[in-house]
């Protein structure tokens, strides 16, 4: 079994994606798995708090190799004019964006590298990527099969390109089997119905000296109610916005603090001032935090919030959950399944209702949803559980 996880962003985009592309190749090779990680570009200050440090083209963490395959990249001008450029109907293959183009640039040096060295399953997460593997193989151009891992938001109608693909929910799955069953598909494809995962020994609840030192320093007060956010720092989407304005709704401001993190967008200067405008002084926003600092910033806080009203699965929650933190959330029935009774969901459309939501809290409440949270994300989202199957998965592809 040869494997190799790509994503044409790592290195230089800071996303789920990322994070899971990453966070997968090491416990497949501990297993013993080969397998292979490929990303787009991999500066060492970028890559730091991932296992694999990288200096070069090609690099090894203790468990598996890393190999990086330049490519366009979707901030740079170049990708942003090809995109501008292209005619209309280039949007089947992805390349009215400057992300389509980063994606194209990679799969011309990945394409060679999977035929040339035998791979046998190629996991991904970006979209194109996935397409692209399996136009290839269907034409003969590939033996190489490919599961897309669903994170995208992809249509059905673009699902069902695939032979193979990973629901990161139930709902995600049945939502499609639904839609494929209303539009009268009949095609064979394999649904496999397995989550992201988090390190549970590397997320984990913070000891009461550890909180302390943490907010000493993120230079947080020691004593305040720590409410944290891990996300995009924008408003569209993840909706920061409506959490400032909730967070500065709250009757007692001076025990409450906002605690985010999260790449830097084109919005985040937006999101800046508004908290700027309306919680001075109570608001911290840390963007593009390398990775190994993330636990100490889970244990920094006392509740997790997340506000966007759909996603995919974000590893956000379940590294939050994992580290001891009740998840509220916006009543969504991927999110309040990941958080099952290790949290709440909330009508996050309704002004007022997470302020309101938030001041009822007491500390039993978040004691006692903070520790199942931590026994759900170690049961049903630990790397130990999810890897074994995702294995399984492949051994059922290679069959096929």
């Amino acid at each position: 079994m040869k494997i190799a996880v790509a994503s044409s962003g790592l290195g230089h985009v800071a996303r789920g994606i990322e994070t899971w592309a990453m966070s997968l190749a090491d416990p497949l090779a501990e297993r013993g798995v080969q397998v292979t990680l490929f990303g787009g570009a991999a500066p060492i200050e970028r890559v730091s708090g991932f296992r694999c440090q990288v200096s070069g083209p090609e690099s090894h963490s203790r468990a598996c190799p890393i190999r990086v395959l330049p490519c366009l990249r979707r901030g740079d001008r170049a990708a942003r004019r090809l995109a501008a450029c292209s005619p209309a109907f280039a949007w089947r293959w992805g390349l009215t964006s400057a992300y389509g183009w980063e994606q194209l640039s990679f799969w011309r040096r990945l394409w060679g590298i999977l035929r040339a060295e035998g791979f046998d399953i190629l996991h991904v997460q970006d979209p194109m990527l996935a397409c692209w593997c399996q136009a290839f193989r269907r034409a003969g151009l590939l033996r190489t099969r490919v599961v897309l891992a669903h994170g995208t938001e992809e249509s059905p109608e673009f699902l069902r390109r695939f032979s193979h693909v990973q629901h990161l929910a139930p709902w995600h799955r049945q939502a499609l089997l639904d839609a494929n069953r209303s539009a009268g598909w009949t095609g064979k494809a394999r649904h496999y119905d397995i989550p992201n995962f988090v390190d549970i020994e590397t997320f984990r609840p913070a000891t009461s000296v550890e909180k302390k030192a943490g907010r000493r320093e993120l230079g947080i007060p020691e004593d305040a109610f720590v409410i944290g956010t891990v996300a995009a720092v924008k408003k569209s989407h993840k909706r920061m916005d409506y959490l400032i304005r909730e967070f500065a709704r709250l009757s007692r401001p001076a025990k409450a603090y906002l605690l985010a993190a999260g790449a830097r967008t084109d919005e985040s200067d937006v999101v800046r001032r508004e908290a700027d405008s309306l919680a001075a002084g109570r608001v911290k926003i840390e963007f593009d935090l390398p990775r190994e600092r993330m636990p100490l910033l889970y244990g920094a806080m006392d509740v997790f919030v997340l506000t966007s009203l759909f996603e995919m699965m974000p590893i956000a929650v379940i590294e939050a959950m994992a580290s001891g933190l009740p998840a509220i959330t916006h009543r969504h029935p991927v999110l309040e399944w990941m958080a099952g009774e290790g949290g709440a969901g909330v009508d996050m459309r309704k002004d007022g209702a997470l302020a309101s939501f938030l001041e009822s809290l007491s500390p039993d409440w978040i004691e006692a949803r903070g520790r199942t949270a931590r026994n759900r994300a170690v049961q049903m989202f630990s790397a130990e559980v999810v890897v074994g199957r995702i294995m399984e998965m492949y051994e059922e592809v290679l069959k096929e």
